[in-house]
């Protein structure tokens, strides 16, 4: 299934996207939750309650709705460095031995096709094309093997980066660098676990309709579920949680010269069985400014 958090007629709700158009859940079973975080906490219960209506009848068109992001307000959302060989060649840093391990932080969660805001403290804004993992269940220290129990699923995610704050200091600031506000546009689904293998899918990012980055998830150093067994060793995973696996070779900064992001390039990172999303890079407006 292709599970996602939508908005129409001002009401926001989870759903499910077919080539279609989309099935409202909360019009299918009335006392499902309606938030993507509800829904999870639910587990299989709710998720098997979901398949049964996969097939019902569209509610909506595509163009009907609004998409937001599959989970709006992740509890977490646990980023990976340095995660593809060829990234790692690219940015002249030796292998890593274990997982490099920073925050994005929630209120950086955009949707889908939603602005990414260039600040006016950046002349170096950047994109990141991932794959991400929606856990699915509250667990800790999680064998490898066992790992793929407590996906929900896997979505597209652009882990933009703010390049001057990120290197600014030594040691680099990730948090600082990679947490702005709408700097993590991910979607358009979760797509279940079922569905696909994570670690055989082609990531492609484009800017402009040029491709920048053409890889597999294949490259990956440390994959999906020996994330998961790492992370959950230290602290427990919860229903929602966002971790972004890493980006491969051919981000902006790495580029002679270099290709970082200006106000009205449009950023679209697509994977295979698992869709695409794209933002458009826009000045900060001065009404996001609150104090």
């Amino acid at each position: 299934m292709k599970l996602i958090t939508f908005t129409q007629a001002g009401s926001t709700r989870i759903g499910i996207w077919r080539e279609d158009g989309i099935v409202d859940l909360s019009a299918c079973v009335a006392n499902l939750p309606t938030s993507m975080l509800g829904f999870l906490h639910q587990g299989a219960a709710a998720m098997a309650i979901a398949a049964t209506h996969a097939g019902a009848a569209a509610h909506f068109s595509h163009d009907q709705v609004r998409l937001e992001a599959p989970v709006p307000r992740p509890g977490k959302i646990l980023a990976i460095g340095l995660n593809y060989r060829s990234h790692a060649i690219e940015s002249g840093a030796e292998i890593p031995v274990v997982p490099l391990v920073f925050t994005k932080q929630a209120t950086a969660v955009t949707g889908p096709f939603d602005a990414v805001y260039a600040p006016p403290e950046t002349k170096l804004l950047d994109y990141e094309g991932e794959l991400g993992v929606i856990i699915g269940k509250r667990c800790r220290r999680v064998p490898k093997e066992h790992a793929k129990n407590v996906i929900a699923g896997f979505c597209v995610v652009n882990d933009v980066s703010v390049r001057d704050w990120q290197l600014r200091g030594k040691p680099p600031q990730f948090t600082m660098g990679k947490s702005w506000d709408t700097h993590c546009p991910f979607g358009p689904a979760l797509v279940t676990s079922d569905e696909v293998d994570p670690h055989t899918l082609s990531l492609r990012t484009l800017v402009n309709g040029e491709v920048r980055q053409d890889s597999n998830t294949n490259d990956l150093i440390f994959n999906c579920y020996e994330l998961i067994a790492f992370l959950s060793t230290a602290f427990t995973l919860e229903p929602g949680d966002l971790i972004v696996t890493g980006t491969p070779s051919g981000v902006g900064m790495a580029m002679k010269p270099m290709g970082v992001l200006s106000v009205g390039d449009k950023v679209r990172v697509e994977i295979s069985g698992l869709g695409a999303i794209e933002n458009e890079i826009v000045a900060e407006p001065a009404s996001v400014v609150v104090y």
